[in-house]
């Protein structure tokens, strides 16, 4: 008797890391989750950041003015990249520009961190975890968009 399961029509035989995060085979809807999810985030962490720029200012040891700036434009970047993601079909162009800017937001969070920035311990731990994040969005929309124009 073997323990490992037999597959059936509705187990997949083959499942590709991508799919079992997106929990969907097809690779537009992952992309358009990946999409989403990154609006979700960023938009949330736009609106903390705008509602709460003096407290969090303090706790992360960044200028609530900074914040606040940062704050106004993840709440419409986190808007804009929601509605891509609402799109049946995604713009490929629209899609990789999304890309792009989490790569270089991801970049110069980190830049700023070593150059700029002096922050609290929270401080130190939040923005490099905030980079990876941002850069691990990109790394899924990057894979979902490629195996979107291999199928």
């Amino acid at each position: 008797m073997s323990a490992t399961p037999t597959p059936t029509p509705s187990t997949p035989t083959s499942a590709s890391p991508l799919a079992g995060i997106a929990r969907t085979s097809d690779p537009g809807t992952m992309l358009r989750r990946f999409l989403a999810l990154d609006a979700v985030a960023t938009t949330a962490n736009g609106v903390a950041y705008v509602a709460a720029s003096g407290p969090l200012g303090r706790l992360l040891g960044v200028h609530p003015g900074l914040l606040l700036a940062l704050g106004v434009f993840l709440v419409v970047f986190g808007a804009g990249v929601g509605v891509l993601a609402g799109r049946r079909r995604p713009a490929v162009f629209a899609v990789r520009a999304v890309i792009e800017a989490n790569l270089i937001w991801a970049a110069l969070s980190l830049v700023a961190l070593a150059v700029w920035l002096s922050p609290t311990t929270a401080g130190a731990v939040w923005v490099p975890l905030q980079a990876m994040t941002v850069a691990g969005f990109a790394a899924l929309q990057y894979a979902a968009l490629r195996k979107l124009r291999t199928v």
